[in-house]
């Protein structure tokens, strides 16, 4: 069974931060993997009503980043997990946030997002997708 015994896949929603002006994408460390690079992302949660909300909600908590989704991006589905990616045009960093003490953040460019994000091909595929990738 694919689904790490659960029924269903787990429904993931991912934020791909960006700093559109500066062309920067937000990563931050894995908790589980500190030397491996992630994007916020968690799983939906009825609460959040809707999939875009949950990804503004892991962009806060994980990489204390605010700002607007303005755009999804795609899904890609592994055995045990459906992740949903939305652009959150970034407007403001907290310099304190709930998970500040269990992760680093760093703005990169299109190309080293990618490269830092290879480990995990749901994450690459997705990031692949967004708006600064080159035009295919």
């Amino acid at each position: 069974m694919g689904t790490k015994g659960r029924a269903t896949p787990r429904v993931v929603c991912c934020a791909i931060p960006i700093a559109r002006t500066a062309a920067k994408i937000l990563l931050i460390t894995s908790r589980k993997r500190p030397d491996n690079w992630v994007l916020p992302k968690g799983g939906w949660e009825a609460s959040d009503e809707r999939l875009e909300n949950a990804a503004t909600r892991e962009a806060l908590e994980e990489a204390g980043a605010r700002g607007t989704i303005t755009r999804f991006v795609t899904t890609q589905q592994s055995p045990s997990t459906i992740y949903h990616f939305y652009e959150l045009d970034v407007v403001e960093l907290d310099q304190d946030w709930l998970e500040d003490a269990e992760r680093r953040r760093e703005w990169v460019d299109y190309a080293e997002a990618v490269r830092r994000l290879e480990w995990k091909a749901e994450l690459a595929n997705g990031i692949r997708m967004c708006s600064l990738a080159p035009a295919r």
